[in-house]
């Protein structure tokens, strides 16, 4: 079978590369008629400013377009509603009255959840300053209609679920103490909901300034520029990745396939990944930081002033790298996230490396800080730099490697498309002979006992 499957191409992916792409339509479209704003509101004599709409409602008005029109796709056109991976069975409706009482124990389970992460939030100083203030905001405002809305929509699903005893039951379950829980299920839950609340804001946090980078960008001068024109194509390829990305760690509903089946089981997961987020990564990889590798850099635009073909050649060849990361987000459409397993994908950059956004984005680092080249010209700081980027690096691997662990364990489906990668994936391939050679030679010289 798995020889079949090898000549075949890998197996087929959860997500189609339609969803993404609808997503970025409706994006690049707000973005255009914010940039636009003036003559449209002129056209259209509407009141109000005549000015661009780069302001942080505007970026949660994008990423709310990009995450409905990629909704209304995968129901109305991709049917996913009606997929088994959904765990609905739409045509065996229970009657309410069978169904009340798990909807009312999920309901209890759910509301102290998020009343916990509330409190969690207000423990966090760094949640109260700065970014986040805006996501702060935008969640204290969504507290209420998310609790009326969450009452008809798990009376409702309820009665279609085919196991409505759910993680969310479960722990309310444990809070009632009415009947029996399973505490591995309650794991799962408190994994689920840390993910969505921790990154979630992150996202919501960070909506705002690509945004407005992008709607209010000047590109008669940037143009001229090399440097401005590659920093300024990383702004909107980044603000891709955060408006596609942020929704998918706010629409993890079942209906559209989009749940999160189950987050990474694995401490060293969680070290791996949390390091590399505020306020972690402050300690870590900020200035002053315990891995800083950016001590007495320039950049890329400083090393290579005044060699204008190669300037405009290497911004190409950093935006091409934030374009395999951006695309890598994309191709999840309403499905990315950290730490979870919501489904396989095959398609896409995924058809050339399992973990196309960590290598991009290592590789710009490195060519971008170029952390070998230092202003003070001292080979103390050349040496640091580069060992501790390589470090940043090696953490990027180990994440690689917790996240493989956890989808090998979930899905037959990911150790199909795992093996066939390493033969026929176009990076993964080599790199897995490489490993596998360096591995034969270290057995060979390995001493006879």
């Amino acid at each position: 079978m798995s020889t079949q499957r090898s000549g075949a191409g890998p197996p087929a992916s959860d997500v189609s590369p339609a969803v993404g792409l609808v997503g970025l339509a409706g994006l690049v479209s707000w973005i255009l008629i914010c940039r636009n704003w003036p003559g449209v509101a002129d056209a259209l004599a509407l009141p109000g400013p005549r000015e661009r709409l780069s302001g942080p409602y505007s970026a949660l008005v994008a990423m709310a377009l990009a995450g409905f029109l990629m909704a209304a796709w995968s129901v109305l056109v991709e049917k996913v509603h009606r997929s088994p991976s959904t765990g609905i069975e739409w045509d065996r409706r229970r009657p309410f009255a069978t169904t009340l009482h798990i909807s009312a124990t999920k309901l209890a389970g759910l509301w102290a959840t998020w009343a916990l992460i509330g409190f969690l939030y207000c423990l966090g100083r760094w949640y109260w300053d700065g970014q986040y203030l805006f996501a702060m905001h935008v969640i204290g405002w969504a507290t209420l209609p998310m609790f009326v809305l969450s009452v008809p929509y798990v009376l409702w699903l309820d009665r279609v679920l085919v196991e409505p005893r759910d993680h969310a039951w479960n722990f309310g379950a444990m809070l009632i103490g009415r009947e029996p829980w399973d505490g591995e299920e309650v794991g799962k839950h408190w994994r689920t909901w840390i993910i969505k609340g921790f990154f979630g804001a992150f996202m919501i946090s960070i909506l705002p300034p690509g945004f407005a980078g992008v709607v209010n960008a000047d590109w008669g001068e940037i143009v001229r520029d090399p440097v401005r024109t590659g920093n300024a194509l990383f702004d909107i390829l980044f603000t891709i990745d955060v408006q596609i990305g942020t929704v998918g760690y706010l629409l993890t509903l079942r209906p559209l396939g989009a749940h999160i089946r189950s987050g990474n089981p694995f401490l060293g997961g969680w070290v791996a990944a949390l390091i590399c987020y505020p306020p972690f990564v402050y300690a870590f990889m900020g200035r002053g930081g315990v891995l800083q590798y950016e001590y007495n850099t320039a950049g890329w635009g400083y090393w290579l002033a005044g060699h204008g073909a190669l300037l405009w050649g290497w911004a190409a060849m950093l935006a091409a790298l934030t374009a395999i990361y951006a695309w890598a987000t994309l191709a999840f459409g309403i499905r990315f996230s950290n730490l979870t397993y919501r489904g396989v994908l095959t398609n896409g950059p995924y058809r050339f490396s399992r973990h196309p956004a960590y290598l991009s984005k290592n590789l710009f680092w490195w060519l971008s800080v170029l952390p070998f080249l230092v202003t003070s010209h001292s080979a103390v700081d050349t040496i640091r730099n580069t060992v501790l980027l390589g470090c940043v690096s090696a953490i990027y691997f180990w994440r690689a490697k917790t996240e493989e662990a956890h989808l090998l364990g979930e899905d037959a489906k990911y150790r199909e498309y795992h093996a066939w990668m390493e033969h026929h994936g176009a990076v993964t391939a080599p790199l897995a002979r490489l490993l596998g050679r360096a591995r034969q030679r270290r057995v060979a010289v390995q001493p006879a006992e």
